[in-house]
């Protein structure tokens, strides 16, 4: 008899979401999933499960479950805060189709079918890249390999540290020239699509933390991204920051959010000083513009 009452009582309370998530009906993007521009301690305290965040392609979506019960996407477990917090990305070019399950020990309580909605992504054409920078000389692969690894190794981090809950702020405020997906062509060149937001400003201009975190790397001079600036919000969540001119903290220091952390440059494949500032959960790249208004 336990297990029956545990899916009548998971049920039950699954009923009183402010959102409920009826088994057949896929969740779209177009139902609401406590989008709202504020989320309160008796909010989040909802039984249940509890999702903020667009369901779109590029989305960070943040949620929580009662204590006890354990959530997969797509089979793969995440993991939960001590609270029943918990973080999932969405990359550029997810698939639409997503599945959502929620276990109590070995039994599967819910499973549910996730509609993402498609997003169409602008082609930018930027002009004036030293041809170096488009095609770099081979001796500098070992050095561009150098890099990403080290990028790749402060990504896989899996802090156990909160931050990721937080309300994120613009690191700067300043124009935005660049935006997350965008088809980049480099004086003609097809290139990776564009996975963070530009903003322009003067060299030196100041960078503050969107949310506080740790320092897992920093590093003055990379090929392509020149200084490059590595903060951890937990649980796989974290900020890049690239081609700054000086930075402010180093690796292992513990950051609040509206720290200074560093300044806007000009360094690695750059045409004008600004800052690229880009989001992940781990190796999946989310666009911070959804970020911030994940509570709006």
């Amino acid at each position: 008899m336990k297990p029956v009452f545990n899916v009548v009582f998971f049920m039950a309370a699954f009923c009183c979401l402010s959102t409920k998530l009826y088994a057949d009906t896929p969740l779209t993007n177009e139902t609401k999933v406590n989008n709202t521009a504020e989320v309160t301690d008796s909010t989040r305290a909802i039984k249940g499960i509890n999702l903020i965040g667009k369901l779109t392609q590029g989305s960070l979506i943040t949620g929580k479950v009662e204590k006890g019960l354990s959530i997969f996407l797509n089979d793969t477990a995440v993991k939960l805060d001590p609270e029943g917090n918990f973080v999932i990305g969405f990359g550029r070019d997810a698939d639409l189709q997503q599945v959502l399950t929620l276990k109590s020990q070995d039994l599967t309580l819910f499973r549910k079918e996730i509609m993402l909605s498609k997003r169409e992504y602008k082609i930018q054409r930027v002009e004036g890249v030293p041809k170096k920078m488009v095609n770099p000389d081979p001796s500098k692969t070992a050095r561009i390999q150098s890099d990403a690894l080290l990028v790749r190794t402060a990504r896989k981090n899996n802090l156990e540290l909160d931050y990721f809950l937080q309300d994120f702020v613009r690191p700067l405020d300043a124009p935005i020239t660049g935006v997350y997906g965008s088809q980049r062509f480099y004086n003609g060149t097809p290139k990776r699509p564009h996975f963070g937001l530009d903003y322009a400003a003067p060299v030196g201009t100041i960078i503050y933390a969107p949310a506080s975190g740790v320092v897992t790397l920093n590093h003055d001079d990379m090929y392509y991204s020149g200084g490059t600036l590595i903060i951890d919000h937990g649980y796989g969540v974290s900020s890049t920051f690239l081609h700054l001119s000086e930075l402010l903290v180093k690796k292992g220091d513990k950051i609040a959010q509206g720290d200074v952390i560093a300044k806007v440059g000009r360094g690695g494949r750059a045409t004008g000083p600004h800052l690229d500032w880009r989001i992940n959960w781990f190796d999946v790249r989310i666009d911070p513009q959804l970020v911030l208004e994940r509570y709006q």
